[in-house]
């Protein structure tokens, strides 16, 4: 028996219907806002076809562009899941790309002595820069 097309569906249904797993689905609704299933009694997960789209725009994303969990992220906050569907080449890819890492290295960076060495390079910058000041 099939549902209406605004019925709701269960994971296992969407995760088939999709061709991810249902962990994944579950790791999506922790990073995109947007998927938001409706939870009943037991934590059981029901679907609604906004979510559905979502979760196709997200797979889009992620599998047919290429797009890192941070840049789909990005692009869905800013263009919402309709323009996000149209997009066929990332916007500034390479800098999105850039600037995640220098995110994931700052976060990864948080050792005392990499702080004391950050340190040390702003004094330095600090000393060059009043020193341009003074020439001025």
């Amino acid at each position: 028996m099939e549902k209406s097309a605004g019925g709701f569906q269960t994971i296992s249904q969407v995760a088939e219907e999709v061709g991810v797993t249902q962990h994944t689905l579950r790791f999506w609704e922790t990073k995109f806002g947007q998927l938001r299933p409706m939870k009943r009694a037991g934590g059981r997960r029901y679907y609604r076809s906004e979510d559905l789209e979502i979760i196709k725009t997200i797979q889009f994303l992620l599998d047919e562009r290429g797009f890192t969990l941070k840049m789909a992220q990005k692009v869905l906050r800013e263009h919402g899941v309709q323009k996000a569907k149209t997009i066929q080449i990332a916007p500034n890819l390479s800098q999105m790309q850039k600037q995640e890492e220098n995110d994931d290295a700052l976060s990864a960076d948080s050792t005392p002595m990499s702080k004391t060495l950050d340190l040390v390079s702003l004094k330095e910058s600090l000393v060059i820069l009043r020193d341009l000041r003074a020439k001025f």
